[in-house]
């Protein structure tokens, strides 16, 4: 029943970091999953809580990288959900923000008052994933915190990001580290807050019921899909290992060794 279930999915919202692939590697079965999906009239999205690239430069990446042919309105990483946080909060506000020149950019395009360093009349601080991170941009960072009592914001909560060769640290680890010298701690803007499961429902006009959040991580990826009222998928090809899954406070509905798994359990029939 569980896998008749799987087989009626049409809309498939992907993490894409030791989900689908890993750096600039694509995982077997993400590229005849994603075909699969396009061929019964479904839907894929990517929410990836990576916030180091806009969806431009997602769209690009995947047609280079990948071989494969996506759309900007696909995409919806931590940094889009935390643009239109700001926007509809911070809009006319100054805003510190540590993060890449990318992410920084897009929030300047945008029309929103962005500074990388320690000012007066600073109404919140956002803190995204860096993978430009220098020593400075923690200095600054704690500065503003420490002069005064303002809103303290994250992109997303990861601890790790997965690479070729393992981990690296990800947003999560880099507030840790903020938060252990201020003394302040972050609200967490992406996944897995149910935002993301929600904007893909709206834009897509599928059911809950017609979705699957698939993903390699627990308590950001299947927390978003348990907190949204989906149904979820988890891959043991990131950080999750069979193992956690015996005492979790993050059940997923279905788990798989890998991509290519989930896609033979979508498309087989009785």
């Amino acid at each position: 029943m569980l896998m008749e279930s799987l087989r009626k999915k049409k809309l498939f919202l992907f993490d894409i970091d030791g989900t689908l692939a890993v750096g600039d590697t694509l995982y077997e079965g993400s590229a005849k999953l994603l075909s699969y999906i396009e061929s019964i009239g479904g839907k894929s999205y990517f929410i990836t809580n990576n916030s180091t690239k806009s969806g431009a430069d997602y769209v690009e990446k995947f047609r280079t990288a990948f071989g494969l042919q996506t759309t900007h309105d696909q995409f919806v990483t931590s940094g889009y959900l935390t643009l239109h946080f700001l926007k509809e909060h911070y809009n006319d506000k100054k805003i510190y923000v540590l993060g890449t020149a990318s992410f920084v950019e897009e929030l300047r395009r945008n029309g929103l008052t962005v500074t990388e360093t320690a000012e007066d009349n600073i109404e919140c601080a956002v803190v995204a994933y860096d993978s430009e991170l220098t020593y400075e941009k923690l200095i600054q960072a704690s500065k503003v915190l420490l002069a005064s009592d303002i809103p303290f914001y994250g992109t997303n909560p990861d601890l790790r990001c997965p690479v070729d060769f393992g981990f690296i640290p990800d947003c999560g680890a880099i507030c840790d580290m903020i938060s252990a010298t201020t003394g302040k701690h972050p609200l967490y803007l992406g996944k897995p807050n149910r935002e993301v499961v929600d904007h893909c429902l709206r834009a897509s006009g599928f059911t809950p019921q017609e979705t699957l959040v698939v993903g390699d991580r627990l308590y950001t990826d299947i927390a978003c899909g348990i907190n949204a009222g989906v149904d979820t998928c988890v891959l043991f090809t990131g950080e999750a290992k069979p193992e956690d899954m015996a005492d979790t406070e993050y059940p997923a509905t279905y788990q798989f060794r890998n991509i290519e798994e989930l896609f033979l359990n979508c498309t087989e029939r009785e």
